[in-house]
């Protein structure tokens, strides 16, 4: 079995809930578009042989910025797709990786990524027979609203994980995944559509997705104090 990794970043996307025109990865995050904080972590893994990154083909933005810290380990691929599952589809069929290599699916808008997440997800995951994500046990309390936005009840939060990226599976797994359930959220749950089970590797809650305006202040934070080392 291959013992190679790369990353793959899907960055075809809007980001329209951050209220902005600009794409949501382009945003400014401590000086640098927010995309540069996940692509530079990426690229800086010793184990990634190359990082790619699937943009839309008519992105205009990306080669606006100085990418030469990356070296020769980022790869642009122009095939981005109208939702995140094709996106990655896309990106698999155009990298021509092997079926046995490793590939890491990261998002774009997880800019606080850690060298030290990312090389315990690889420690934990090389020797899995199925491959698996980082994710974080849920700690609130989680309610289930009715159609008035009422509370209906209260969920249990045992065994529940709240999912983050790199999510890493061999390709050949994954592209066989998202073919046959293209419709997913996350690359997960199109391997659990397959009757598998992915493992849940424990994170932090550093990790975390920017979604809405006030979190970039919260990842601008993190990332001038050094919690992301």
């Amino acid at each position: 079995m291959s013992e190679l990794f790369y990353a793959l970043v899907p960055a075809a996307g809007s980001g329209s809930r951050m209220g902005s025109d600009l794409p949501k990865q382009y945003l400014d995050l401590a000086g640098r578009p927010m995309i540069h904080h996940a692509l530079t972590t990426l690229c800086a893994c010793p184990n990634i042989s190359a990082v790619f990154v699937v943009l839309a083909p008519d992105d205009e933005h990306f080669k606006r910025y100085d990418w030469s810290h990356c070296g020769d380990k980022l790869q642009m691929l122009y095939c981005g797709g109208q939702t995140r599952a094709e996106s990655v589809l896309n990106g698999l069929m155009a990298s021509e990786l092997e079926p046995d290599d490793w590939v890491l699916v990261h998002d774009a808008a997880r800019p606080c990524l850690s060298q030290h997440q990312l090389a315990h997800l690889i420690s934990e995951l090389r020797n899995d027979e199925v491959g698996g994500l980082l994710a974080v046990p849920v700690a609130d309390t989680l309610k289930r609203a009715d159609a008035a936005q009422r509370v209906a009840h209260t969920e249990k939060r045992e065994g529940l994980w709240q999912a983050q990226t790199p999510q890493m599976f061999r390709t050949g797994l994954l592209l066989q995944a998202l073919q046959t359930a293209p419709s997913v959220t996350d690359e997960a749950s199109a391997v659990e559509a397959l009757g598998l089970h992915p493992r849940l590797v424990a994170s932090d809650s550093s990790n975390f997705k920017v979604t809405y305006p006030q979190d970039l202040q919260l990842a601008e934070l993190l990332l001038q104090h050094g919690k992301t080392k």
